[in-house]
Order: structure tokens, then C-alpha cells, then sequence
């Protein structure tokens, strides 16, 4: 008995030489986890080297994507080592638990079960440990594709920038002449018409800049393609002083600032600041929606300064005010009628619209009430103002002024009313006035005009209600009025009858789903209902469909 080891402790060393070598094996394993992600390093590392060079973009794309998908093979790689060494680990425990130590060698004190087992819970707390390391290096290196994958698009400033957009199709059928056949705004007298359209596609780019003054600097731009020839004649192809000639794509907004924690200081190309809210619609984009009806919408040149009074995210007050430089009403002739047949200046040269020709620029001031955050959206009640000098081609000078009020509320069952009201006089250049800012007739005697700047009154309002975050109805209705006494002294019998419209309404329903973030679908109805100073109004009863892809 005493000539040499016994069975069970020959046993024991067995098994504990055993321990030894799966412990070097996964110490082996471990080492091998802990050059991975150096040649992960080296390999992108090489990567970016040769990015410096001067290449294409798409060869920068294509470097980036290989070395994405090697740095995601070590990946792989990795997490099979991780589940061999869980498997080993498995293993080791079912075998520690399947042999117990007989009770002949076990002390009463239990010293022997000790001594045997202490290194082997030692090896399985190491290789836990080992395995937690593996997982917190192999989050790190997933968190390191994702940022290499946003991180494809680069600026000459080095800056982060994002290309955003929606590829929209669009289906109508118009019960009723209309101005423009895809994105109709006024109904004129004519038969019906039915069509598709893929111009209201959007494109966008967002920028972020470098911190200055401790503020954050930030760019925007929105673009689509719906670009077309301006024309004093027809409101179907107003599309802003900013696409004086035939084109597709057309630019449709821009912002470029400062924003601090509760002070913002940007220039921009949007609607006015006094007419903040625009209604829901995935069919009137080119033109929003109830535009012409109420809907103060025209994009102009800004340079606005916005501030809040209070906590941010809690209730508090928001003033803001901007210089802008109003553009024409599309009815505004660009020269004086009895100087040529055309609107179009000799030479080809672009005169100032009637805000240049002052030399000075229009003002816009608004002061709001915001609730609290919820859902993303503030409740919130404005006011605003607006005034710019104008001097027409007529040699006629006058002022355009608004008083405004605006208002979102969220209301119970998740109902929530939208709505922009306003006043004032020779609202045509921000989308008001029935497409003009005055009338005017010629003097067949003195070879004058009269002249006379129109009042307007108009706002629009909408309820939605939000089902769910895939799911929405939205109804509306708009309308847009000037004083037919002031007009009717200048009704011309032989002008098309947008020259001579006084009131424009539209009333306009549509549901919204999204079955994903990224995908868009809408059946919308509009009716139309323009009424001329003289005669019988038009009507168009207007089916829309939209699909939407973003991007």
C-alpha cells in the first residue's frame, strides 16, 4: 500500500495535467483573441494610409468596404474560438461534476474535495474571465464596422456629412381642369386629366461643422426636380425668382448656422418664419400642400436669429426675427406692359424683383408659446408680423405687410390640430394674395395705370390623428381670399381666370402608412374651388396616390 502512488491520486494528476493543457490551449486561444484586433488596427490603419493618396471616391468606397470585410471575417473568426472555449468549459464542468472523490480518501473536514477541486474552479474562473474579455473586445470591434459603414461619405472640410432624400412616385386623376396636372393648386375651366410623376423626388445633404463661439455650426440642403421656366403669365410653373431659366433640378431649401444650447443664428432659402407650420401630405410636395390656399409657403433668402426664454425641454417662450427678401408674385409682370410684348428684358439681363429695387429689405418678427416635449412634438401658440417696401415695374411703390397667428395642439385619443391664420396686403411674393400682390389697368387716355395693392385674408387648418407610428389620417382645408371690391375694378375680360381669381379653397384628405422607417404609401383626395371675380367658379375633384422610398 505504501510502494507508491495510489489509483486515485494517479487519477487526480491525470486530471489535473489535463486541466493544465486545456488551460495553456485557452491561453493559447486568449493570446491569439488579443492580436486580433491589432491586425484589425493594422489592416484599416493600412487602409486609410492609401486613402490619403489622391483616388477616386470609388476606389476610397471600394478600400473602405474590403477592409470592413476582413475586419469582419477576424470577427467571425473570433466568436468561433469564444464558442469552442464555452463548449471546452462545458465539458470541464460536466466531468468535474461526474467524478466525486470516494469517501474512504475524504477527510471529516472535507479538506481532500478542496484540494482537489481548488484548481480546477480556479481554471473555470479564468476562462469565464477570458470569455468576458472576448466579448467586451468583440462589442468594440462591432461598434468599429458600424461607425466605418456611417463614415463613407466625406467632405473636403472632414466634417460628417449625410445624403438624405426620398425617391416619390405619385399617381392622380384630376375630375376637373387644373393649373398643373401632377401638382394642382388652382381649378380652371377645362376637362380632366390623369397622369404619373416622379419629379417630386428629393434629394438633401446635411452637414455638421466645427464648434465656434461655443455654438455648434450646422448646413442643410434640399433639392428636387421639379425645376421649370418661370412665367409671369401662368402660376403652373412659378417656381421661385431663384430658376429664372428652364431646368430640372430646382432648388427647394438651405440652412447654414450657429445653434447653441437655446440661440440659433443661420441664414436660409425657406417660408417665412411667421408661417412655421405646413400640413401633411405625401402627393404635394413640389408645391406643399394647400398652396395658394392659405398656406404662406414660398421659399426666400433669410438671415434669421431665434431664441428661448426658459428650459429647454420644459414650457418657455421663443422669439424670433429675420431680414428677407421677398420674391415676386407670379402674376407680377417683369416690365412695363407697354414697353414690349414679353416679359423677358432685352440683353437677357435679370432686372431686381420690386423688394431689390428699394434697396431695402423686408422684416419678419414672431413670438411663440412652446409647451413641454411629448412625442417629439411641442404644444405651441405664435404671432408674428411681417413688412417690406416694394417698388413695381409700374413705378409704382407700396408696402406688403401681415399680421400672423399660428398654433399647434396636441389634443386627447391622440388627436392633434395644426392650423396658420394671417391678414395683410400684397401677400403674392409669400404664396398668398390669389397669386398677385396688386391689380392694375392701363389708362387707354393718358397712357397711364391704375393701381391698386390687394388685401388679403386666408389660413388654413388640419387634424390628424396619429393610430400609430405606422399609421395616420390627416384632413385639412385652406383658403385664401382677397377683397373683390378692390379687384373687380380691374377685371380684364380677355385674361386667362387666374388673372382674375379673388378666392382660392381647397379641402384635402389622405392616410398615411409606413409599414417600415424607410417606406411611405398614401391615398389622398383634394377638391379644388376657384372663384373669379366675375363668373362661375371652377372645381376639381382630385384622387392622389403616393409611394415613397427613403433614403
Amino acid at each position: 500500500m505504501h510502494g507508491g502512488p495510489s489509483v486515485m491520486s494517479r487519477c487526480s494528476q491525470m486530471k489535473m495535467s489535463g486541466v493544465k493543457r486545456n488551460w495553456n490551449s485557452e491561453m493559447s486561444h486568449r493570446s491569439g483573441w488579443k492580436a486580433a484586433p491589432l491586425l484589425a488596427a493594422l489592416l484599416i490603419s493600412a487602409q486609410l494610409v492609401r486613402a490619403q493618396a489622391p483616388e477616386t471616391v470609388s476606389q476610397r468606397i471600394q478600400q473602405l468596404t474590403d477592409a470592413m470585410a476582413k475586419t469582419q471575417a477576424l470577427v467571425d473568426e473570433s466568436q468561433r474560438e469564444l464558442n469552442e472555449m464555452r463548449k471546452q468549459l462545458i465539458d470541464l464542468q460536466r466531468e468535474m461534476s461526474q467524478d466525486p472523490a470516494p469517501s474512504g480518501n475524504a477527510s471529516p473536514s472535507g479538506s481532500a474535495d478542496e484540494s482537489s477541486s481548488a484548481p480546477a474552479q480556479t481554471a473555470a474562473q479564468s476562462m469565464n474571465s477570458a470569455i468576458e474579455e472576448m466579448q467586451e473586445h468583440q462589442s468594440v470591434e462591432e461598434s468599429e464596422i458600424a461607425t466605418q459603414a456611417q463614415s463613407k461619405v466625406e467632405s473636403e472640410s472632414k466634417y460628417l456629412v449625410k445624403i438624405t432624400g426620398m425617391l416619390l412616385l405619385n399617381g392622380f386623376v384630376n375630375r376637373g381642369g387644373v393649373d398643373t396636372p401632377a401638382t394642382p393648386s388652382v381649378a380652371v375651366p377645362g376637362t380632366g386629366s390623369a397622369g404619373a410623376s416622379i419629379k417630386q423626388t428629393m434629394l438633401g445633404f446635411d452637414a455638421e461643422g466645427p464648434h465656434l463661439f461655443g455654438a455648434r455650426s450646422f448646413a442643410d440642403l434640399r433639392v428636387d426636380f421639379y425645376g421649370s421656366q418661370a412665367s409671369s403669365t401662368s402660376p403652373a410653373s412659378y417656381s421661385g425668382y431663384y430658376t429664372p431659366t428652364a431646368a430640372m433640378l430646382r432648388l427647394r431649401t438651405a440652412h447654414a448656422g450657429l445653434y447653441w444650447n437655446k440661440t440659433q443664428a443661420y441664414f436660409a432659402l425657406d417660408r417665412p418664419i411667421i408661417s412655421p407650420e405646413e400640413p401633411t401630405s405625401l402627393t404635394a410636395l413640389a408645391e406643399p400642400a394647400l398652396a395658394w390656399s392659405g398656406n404662406l409657403w414660398t421659399w426666400n433668402p433669410q438671415a434669421v436669429v431665434s431664441g428661448s426664454l426658459g428650459p429647454v425641454n420644459s414650457r418657455s417662450v421663443q422669439l424670433q426675427a429675420a431680414l428677407i427678401d421677398p420674391g415676386d408674385a407670379p402674376l407680377t409682370p417683369a416690365v412695363a406692359p407697354s414697353s414690349t410684348s414679353t416679359t423677358t428684358p432685352p440683353n437677357g439681363t435679370t432686372p431686381p424683383n420690386s423688394t431689390e429695387r428699394t434697396s431695402k429689405p423686408g422684416a419678419e418678427a414672431r413670438i411663440a408659446v412652446l409647451g413641454s416635449v411629448r412625442n417629439e412634438n411641442r404644444n405651441h401658440f405664435g404671432v408674428g408680423g411681417y413688412f417690406a417696401p416694394h417698388q413695381s415695374s409700374l413705378g409704382r411703390s407700396f408696402d406688403s405687410w401681415a399680421a400672423t397667428a399660428d398654433a399647434r395642439l396636441l389634443l386627447f385619443a391622440r388627436l392633434q390640430f395644426t392650423g396658420s391664420f394671417y391678414r395683410g396686403l400684397a401677400l403674392g411674393g409669400l404664396g398668398g394674395g390669389a397669386y398677385k400682390d396688386f391689380a392694375y389697368s392701363l389708362n387707354p387716355i393718358t397712357g397711364g395705370y391704375y393701381f391698386h395693392p390687394l388685401d388679403d385674408v386666408g389660413g388654413w387648418a388640419q387634424l390628424k390623428e396619429k393610430v400609430s407610428e405606422r399609421l395616420e389620417f390627416n384632413g385639412a382645408y385652406g383658403t385664401d381670399n382677397v377683397v373683390a371690391g378692390q379687384l373687380r375694378r380691374y377685371y380684364l375680360y380677355d385674361e386667362p381666370m387666374v388673372q382674375n381669381l379673388a378666392r382660392n379653397r381647397t379641402f384635402a384628405g389622405n392616410v398615411i402608412y409606413s409599414p417600415s422607417a424607410y417606406l411611405l404609401f398614401s391615398l389622398e383626395y383634394r377638391r379644388l374651388e376657384s372663384f373669379p371675380v366675375e363668373g362661375l367658379p371652377s372645381e376639381s375633384n382630385i384622387i392622389g396616390v403616393g409611394a415613397g422610398y427613403k433614403f
